[in-house]
C-alpha cells in the first residue's frame, strides 16, 4: 500500500513536470527564428533544474529527522540557519553581488549561480520555530518566557525581507504565528502584535510608491488600463481566454509580450490560457492534494517537533500557493510570490523541495515506529 511520504512525492514530481511543460511554453519568443527539438527541451535547464529538486526531495528525506528535535543538534542546526539567513539577506545589499530586479533587490549572484535569500529565510523560518516551539510546549503559553523569544526569532528574519518582500514576509509572519498558537501560545499574546503589524504594513507600502501603485491597480486596474492596472488587466484577459477547453498547449496569445512575468508568478494565468477549466482542476487538485497528504503525515507523526515541522513546512506551501492564485485571479493586489513547484525559479523549486523531503523524512519515521511496534509482541512472544 502506498505511503502517505510516497503519495507526496508522486504529487511533488507531478506539479514539478506540469511546472516544466508550462515554463517552456510561456517561455517561447516569438521573435526567435529556431525551432525547439524535443530532446533539447529535455536537456533544458529547466529540466534538469526539475530533476535535481526531485533528488534534493529524495536526499532530505533520509536525514535523520528526529535528531532536529534534540536539545543540542537542533539548537547548533537553528543558529547556523539563522545567522546564514541573515548574513544572505545582508548580501543583497553590497555592490557586485546584490542584484535588483523589477525596482527590488532580491537577488543573489555568486559566479554564474544566481538565486534568492528571502527563499532559504522562509523555510529556515519553519524549521527554526518548529524547534523552538516543540522545546518550549510547557512555558509557550507565558509572554515573556515563550511568545517573545518565538516571536523575536521570527521578526530577525522577517525584518531584513520586508523591505524588499512585502508578500514574503507577511507569509513568514503568519506562519510564524501560527506556529506559535497551534503549539500552546495563547490567542491573546498573538492579537498584542496584530496592531503593530497593521502599522507597519501600512508604513511598508507607504514608503514605497510602488506598493501604493499596486494597492491602487487593485481597487480599480481600469482607471490606468495602460498604466498601474495593465498587469491584472493582461493576467485577467489571459484567464478568460481560455474558456473551458483552453486555446491548447502552446497557443497562449498574452505570453508574446502582453503579460508580464508570465513565467514566474504569473504562470498559472497562462496555464489557464492554454489548458482552459481542465489545467486549472488538475492544477487546484495536486495542491489540494499536497495539503491533505500532509495533514495526514502531521497528525501520525511521532513526536510534537515533527507534528510543528510537517504542519509549519504544509502552511507555507499552501498559503504561498493561495496568496499567488489570489494574486494571478484579481483578488489581491499584485505581490512577487510564485506558485510553489510551478512558477519558474531554480532556488525555489529546490528549497521547497528539499522541505518537502523533510516531510516525507517524518512519514519514514513514522512508519519505523510502526513496524517497531508490529515486531515488538512478535518478540515477547518468543521470549515467552
Amino acid at each position: 500500500m502506498l505511503r502517505p511520504g510516497q503519495a507526496l512525492m508522486l504529487i511533488l514530481a507531478s506539479l514539478l513536470a506540469i511546472g516544466v511543460v508550462a515554463v517552456h511554453s510561456a517561455g517561447v519568443d516569438l521573435g526567435s527564428p529556431r525551432s525547439y527539438e524535443f530532446l533539447e527541451l529535455l536537456t533544458a535547464r529547466t529540466t534538469m533544474l526539475a530533476l535535481l529538486a526531485g533528488f534534493v526531495a529524495w536526499a532530505a528525506s533520509r536525514l535523520p529527522i528526529q535528531s532536529l528535535a534534540d536539545q543540542v543538534t537542533g539548537r547548533r542546526v537553528a543558529a547556523i540557519m539563522l545567522v546564514l539567513s541573515i548574513a544572505l539577506l545582508a548580501l543583497v545589499h553590497v555592490p557586485g553581488i546584490g542584484r535588483e530586479v523589477n525596482g527590488a533587490r532580491r537577488w543573489l549572484t555568486i559566479g554564474p549561480i544566481g538565486f534568492q535569500p528571502s527563499e532559504v529565510a522562509k523555510w529556515s523560518l519553519v524549521i527554526i520555530i518548529a524547534w523552538y516551539a516543540s522545546t518550549n510546549a510547557m512555558v509557550l503559553h507565558r509572554f515573556r518566557r515563550g511568545f517573545l523569544p518565538g516571536m523575536g526569532l521570527a521578526v530577525l528574519l522577517v525584518l531584513p525581507v520586508v523591505t524588499e518582500d512585502l508578500g514574503t514576509a507577511v507569509l513568514m509572519l503568519i506562519v510564524a504565528l501560527s506556529l506559535l498558537v497551534a503549539t500552546g501560545c495563547r490567542l491573546l499574546h498573538a492579537a498584542t502584535l496584530l496592531p503593530f503589524a497593521a502599522m507597519g504594513f501600512v508604513a511598508a507600502v507607504l514608503v514605497s510608491p510602488y506598493r501604493v501603485d499596486r494597492l491602487r491597480a487593485f481597487l480599480d486596474p481600469y482607471s490606468d488600463p495602460q498604466g498601474i492596472g495593465y498587469h491584472i488587466l493582461q493576467s485577467m484577459s489571459a484567464i478568460s481566454g481560455g474558456g473551458l477547453a483552453g486555446r491548447g498547449l502552446g497557443n497562449s496569445v498574452q505570453k508574446f509580450g502582453y503579460l508580464p512575468e508570465d513565467t514566474t508568478d504569473f504562470i498559472f494565468a497562462i496555464i489557464c490560457e492554454e489548458l482552459g477549466v481542465a489545467g486549472v482542476l488538475v492544477i487546484v487538485t495536486l495542491l489540494i492534494a499536497m495539503l491533505v497528504v500532509g495533514r495526514r503525515i502531521a497528525r501520525d507523526a511521532r513526536c510534537i517537533h515533527q507534528k510543528v515541522l510537517v504542519l509549519g513546512i504544509m502552511l507555507t506551501f499552501g498559503l504561498q500557493a493561495l496568496m499567488n492564485l489570489l494574486v494571478v485571479t484579481g483578488l489581491a493586489p499584485t505581490k512577487g510570490i510564485a506558485l510553489p513547484l510551478l512558477s519558474w525559479g531554480g532556488t525555489g523549486w529546490l528549497a521547497t523541495s528539499a522541505c518537502l523531503g523533510l516531510v516525507w523524512a517524518v512519514d519514514r519515521n513514522t512508519a519505523a515506529g510502526e513496524r517497531e511496534n508490529t515486531e515488538s509482541p512478535a518478540l515477547l512472544t518468543e521470549g515467552l
